[in-house]
């Protein structure tokens, strides 16, 4: 078996290799092969093979020799659940690669089917890491790479922002960093994501809730009336109100520090320990607990111990705000 290892940039490495669970990525993978491929014969054969279609005697009828010697790419996806008998092929094609020939496993990662995991890369497959993503941090991370891969900045709040809106999905989010880069010009700021993206379930949940934390209440039931009209479900500004308010709580009893020791201690990422500790002031114990019987009211009225959803939410609103100004008063 070969043992120098194909180099990342090389996507036409005889073997590479794609390990994960995120299916962006996984598929991100795939693509920039098949064009690096058909960037040198735009008559490349492009084969996307599931397991079931990769039964014992598959692989040899694939990789054998073409009368014209045209170039191919073979796909193979869930390559962890892929029948013995063809990793066992698989792993004696490795010995001789075939010319002109690339091939693109992409596997879970994980014991089940680690041997052929194992072979490619002592054969030296090029490899591509595509992780799940399980962590805001790491979310915020790939927004960051995306706006900087298509050449464009977006502030650290707008990049929070967009990840505050959209969520876990990276698709979406990628989608939503490309259109944001096509439709707007210069630095894309929170403001802009705002526009774009405020009438998102959790984004308009959220800035219910830090509105009302800052003590803003007019602009806090502007963006409440706005979420309920949008179909938001009550629960979930319930939720988020009560999250603004322990973040607060939690922070103000702690003893200082970096955010990142802080983010330690209290299980909160570092950049959100910035963002509470610009929201607690005018803040005081008091207020806290004031502010946690509000939302706990509101909670059981939305869940369905009060007859005007709404209202619950609007008193819990004015009532958080009124706190988060208790010292200034």
């Amino acid at each position: 078996m070969a043992t120098k290892k194909s180099s990342p940039d090389d996507l036409l490495a005889p073997v590479t290799l794609a390990v994960g669970q995120e299916d962006l990525l996984l598929d991100r993978a795939v693509r920039e092969v098949v064009a690096a491929a058909r960037a040198a014969d735009a008559d490349t054969d492009v084969r996307d093979l599931a397991p079931e279609q990769l039964q014992p005697g598959a692989l040899a009828e694939l990789t054998s020799p073409s009368l014209f010697a045209e170039r191919k790419v073979l796909v193979m996806r869930n390559a962890q659940d892929l029948p013995a008998e063809t990793i066992k092929e698989i792993k004696a094609y490795l010995d001789a690669p075939a010319e002109e020939i690339t091939l693109v496993v992409l596997h879970a990662g994980g014991a089940k089917g680690k041997g052929l995991l194992d072979a490619a890369r002592k054969a030296g497959a090029r490899e591509v890491a595509c992780p799940k993503t399980t962590k805001p941090a790491e979310r915020l991370t790939f927004v960051r790479q995306e706006f900087r891969s298509l050449g464009r900045s977006a502030t650290p709040e707008a990049c929070q922002a967009l990840v505050d809106a959209i969520g876990s999905d990276l698709r979406e989010l990628a989608s939503a960093v490309a259109q944001l880069t096509s439709d707007v010009d210069g630095t894309i700021d929170e403001a802009v994501v705002g526009r774009y993206y405020t009438g998102r379930a959790e984004a308009s949940s959220f800035t219910v809730a830090d509105r009302a934390v800052e003590g803003r209440a007019a602009e806090a039931l502007e963006a409440l009336r706005w979420s309920l009209s949008t179909g938001v479900a009550p629960v979930l500004i319930t939720s988020a109100l009560a999250q603004g308010v322990r973040a607060i709580g939690k922070l103000s009893s702690a003893r200082g520090g970096r955010p990142a020791d802080l983010a330690r201690e209290l299980g909160m990422p570092p950049w959100k320990i910035d963002r509470v500790r610009q929201q607690m002031r005018g803040w005081t114990p008091d207020g806290v607990s004031l502010a946690l019987r509000a939302v706990a009211e509101a909670d059981a009225g939305v869940k369905g111990g009060g007859d005007d959803p709404e209202y619950a939410l609007e008193k819990a609103v004015v009532t958080v705000a009124r706190a988060a100004r208790m010292r200034r008063g």
